[in-house]
C-alpha cells in the first residue's frame, strides 16, 4: 500500500507543473516602434561618426565576452530613464544589444523622450552579417605581493 501511495505522489508532482505550465498565459511579444537595423544600415550611418552615438544596453560581461562597437555609451536597458542627461541630444542614436531584444525597447523609450533614434541593432547579428566588432580584453587580477615581507 505504501508502494502505491509513493507511486501516486511521484505521479502527481510529475503531473502537476506540466498542467498548470498549460493554463499559464503566453507570454506577449514586445510590439517595438522602432526599427531593428541591418549591417549596411549600421555602416551608412558610420559614415558620419560625429553625428552619431552607439549606446549599449548590455551587462559589462556580454560586452567582454561577445564585443561591440570601438565607441558606445555603457547604460545597461534598467538604468536608462535615469541616465537621459548624460546622452546627447544632438547626435543620432542607436541602441545596442545582443539581437536587438532590449535595444528596441531602449530605442523606443529614447524616441519617446524626444531624442533622436535611429533604430536598434544586434551586435550578434549585425557580426554575423559580416560587421567588424570591437572585443575588450577583461583586466588581467593582478596577484598581490608583500612589499614588507618581514612583517
Amino acid at each position: 500500500m505504501k508502494l502505491i501511495v509513493k507511486l501516486l505522489v511521484i505521479i502527481a508532482a510529475v503531473i502537476a507543473p506540466v498542467s498548470f505550465a498549460q493554463d499559464a498565459a503566453p507570454a506577449t511579444k514586445y510590439e517595438a516602434k522602432s526599427p531593428t537595423l541591418n549591417r549596411a544600415q549600421i555602416d551608412k550611418l558610420l559614415a558620419n561618426p560625429e553625428q552619431l552615438v552607439f549606446i549599449d544596453l548590455r551587462r559589462p560581461d556580454e560586452l567582454t565576452r561577445i564585443g561591440g562597437f570601438a565607441a558606445y555609451l555603457s547604460i545597461q536597458l534598467a538604468d536608462l530613464e535615469k541616465n537621459l542627461a548624460f546622452i546627447p541630444k544632438d547626435r543620432t542614436i542607436v541602441t545596442v544589444s545582443n539581437h536587438a531584444g532590449r535595444a528596441l525597447r531602449g530605442a523606443d523609450l529614447l524616441a519617446e523622450k524626444g531624442f533622436k533614434v535611429a533604430g536598434a541593432a544586434g551586435i550578434q547579428d549585425y557580426e554575423e552579417e559580416g560587421g567588424w566588432v570591437t572585443r575588450i580584453a577583461p583586466p588581467v587580477k593582478k596577484e598581490f605581493t608583500n612589499l614588507f615581507p618581514n612583517d
